[in-house]
């Protein structure tokens, strides 16, 4: 009987290491090295403060860059932009939810439905024609959309989700 409980006691000591290493490995995203520009909070499993993850514009270069030419009812001719998918953020934090809540430096604030087709071609944005974005030109993070590949980003809806100087991210749902 002793012995038994001896080989229970190592087996649950076991299982509670093993499911420490696995929930401490999830949390583990870098800490950012300079001016925090961007907050994910809600519904995420990696974090690197508390409950949310914070990243510096290094942070979100490192998620994997891409570009859209396209133009916008903002600006004038064909803009180059330049970030990180949508998707790609939402995978480094393993989002789980179905709607964030993308919110401005200013408060203003949009939901964008993961179950949208045109979520998955969603863009944040921190350059604009070869420049990283200030506050004074809608940075430093901007939703930007491939406006001018099909009518379905050409709507009120998309237009109104192509938030600018967004500083945060919450998952619901």
């Amino acid at each position: 009987m002793e012995q038994s409980l001896v080989k229970l006691g190592k087996i649950v000591a076991t299982i509670c290491f093993v499911s420490f290493s696995t929930t401490s490995s999830a949390a583990d995203l870098a800490q950012p090295k300079s001016e925090i520009i961007l907050t994910v909070s809600g519904g995420i499993a990696s974090t690197n403060a508390d409950d949310t993850a914070v990243f510096d514009l290094d942070m979100i270069k490192e998620l994997g860059t891409t570009s859209i030419e396209t133009t916008t009812i903002w600006t004038d001719g064909v803009q180059s932009f330049v970030g990180v998918p949508l998707t790609a953020l939402l995978e480094a934090v393993e989002a789980e939810g179905t709607v964030i809540k993308a919110t401005a430096v200013n408060d203003y604030a949009i939901e964008i439905p993961l179950d949208d087709p045109t979520s998955t071609a969603a863009l944040i944005a921190y350059e604009n024609n070869g420049s990283v974005m200030t506050l004074r030109d809608k940075g430093p993070l901007w939703i930007v959309y491939p406006y001018d590949e099909a009518p379905q980003f050409q709507t009120e809806v998309v237009y109104s989700r192509s938030i600018w100087q967004l500083d945060r991210i919450e998952i619901t749902e």
